[in-house]
């Protein structure tokens, strides 16, 4: 229990350093697209490459990205059902940032430091379905929904295919189906990449970290689309856990993904939709800390 509480405080103590240096003036705002474009496009592919190379996998676990879409379109569902009598700005809203999950910055670092190769092959797997929803998906269904624009399935094809992360997941896969062996100095490259992944992640969310609102009565608007997303994320991470047929290692990697924050992609897709880019980078922060927090107590409860 103590080796849990200090690595999971570890993660928390950079993030909270890289919040503090950007309050300080030694980050900037915009440093955070730097630090994001180094998570995203090269330490968190070579995670995803040594977490795939040389692994057996079932191919029982390919269902986790079905999973995963599951999971992202009952979140969508639900913001059509519960803004049904709403505007229509109001249901692309919510749809946006109610569905898909932050895994490549939040999940995987966890996954790395805590839940063993199996655990990391899980989360990846469910990451490869989630990317389907987080990068175009939910966006195209939320502007048909606002515009009255068709449903663009070439816009998430797009989104997928640019995806570095998205197109490493699929490389490796077929390495891994097809027994193909990686080189050896790919594997010393990325391995050197993943040890950093987890370090660069933490800093980057706490270089990001915004809790600030400009209508005090959008509180009202964030509690709701909070208290909806965990609960329906309870739901999920109980039926994950007791239902589902999968060794524990996975089962443990699926209660903490359902209660994974919101993709961090959120709020820029939410711009693009001229949407209210501060509630969604609020409810994008508050959610960063109630997983957080979720995450550390799960921990310690399942290891």
């Amino acid at each position: 229990m103590l080796d849990i509480l200090m690595r999971a405080g570890s993660f928390i103590a950079i993030i909270v350093m890289g919040y503090l240096l950007k309050r300080i003036g030694f980050f900037k705002q915009e440093d955070f697209s730097v630090l994001s474009k180094i998570v995203i496009r090269i330490t968190l592919p070579c995670a995803i490459v040594t977490s795939f190379a040389g692994k057996v996998i079932d191919p029982a676990l390919l269902s986790l990205a079905f999973i995963a879409v599951s999971c992202g379109i009952a979140y969508i569902t639900i913001a059509l059902f519960i803004n049904r009598n709403h505007s229509r700005e109001q249901k692309a809203f919510e749809m946006l940032n109610l569905a898909g999950y932050n895994i490549g910055t939040f999940v995987i670092p966890f996954a790395q430091s805590f839940l063993g190769t199996l655990g990391v092959i899980a989360v990846s797997l469910f990451d490869t379905g989630n990317a389907v929803i987080c990068l175009g998906g939910s966006y195209s269904l939320a502007a048909m929904v606002k515009d009255g624009n068709g449903f663009s399935v070439k816009r998430i094809i797009t989104a997928l295919v640019c995806s570095v992360p998205f197109m490493t997941y699929m490389i490796m896969l077929l390495v891994n189906l097809f027994h193909f062996r990686v080189p050896s100095f790919i594997m010393s490259f990325a391995g050197m990449g993943a040890n950093a992944n987890a370090f660069m992640a933490m800093l980057m969310i706490g270089v990001g970290f915004k809790l600030e609102l400009g209508d005090r009565r959008q509180v009202s608007t964030i509690a709701k689309l909070l208290s909806i997303r965990y609960s329906m994320a309870t739901v999920f991470a109980l039926i994950f856990y007791f239902l589902l047929p999968f060794a524990l290692e996975v089962r443990q990697a699926l209660v903490i993904l359902a209660l994974s924050p919101i993709g961090s992609a959120v709020p820029g897709f939410t711009e693009q939709l001229m949407g209210d880019v501060g509630l969604s980078s609020a409810l994008n922060s508050f959610a960063m800390v109630i997983s957080i927090t979720i995450t550390v107590v799960l921990l310690l409860v399942m290891l």
